[in-house]
């Protein structure tokens, strides 16, 4: 097992440290989009997971690699449904009658 987990550690140690954070960048994504799309969205925690990516994305700006601009348009492509979600479930509630 050891080996293993020194082979694991020598893999990663060749990978280029943009091509581990965009990979790490894309499971944020994914995680903001699963939020995004459950019934009734998790807006709370998909909000986390867009910050998370943001932070990623815009914080290391220009030093992404090839992945940036994938990244920043699904960056772009999350707050825009976020926006648009939250807007639909503002409205319901108010035809509703509920308090958003």
């Amino acid at each position: 097992m050891l080996a293993h987990l020194e082979e694991l550690r020598q893999q990663l140690a060749e990978a280029p440290a943009e091509a581990v954070i965009a990979n790490h960048a894309y499971g944020l994504f994914e995680l903001a989009a699963v939020h995004l799309s459950l019934q009734p969205p998790q807006l709370a925690q998909a909000r986390l997971a867009i910050d998370a990516l943001a932070a990623l994305v815009e914080g290391l700006e220009g030093r992404l690699g090839e992945a940036e601009p994938q990244l920043a348009d699904g960056l772009t492509q999350l707050r825009n449904a976020f926006v648009e979600i939250t807007a639909a479930l503002r409205r319901s509630q108010a035809e509703a009658g509920q308090q958003p």
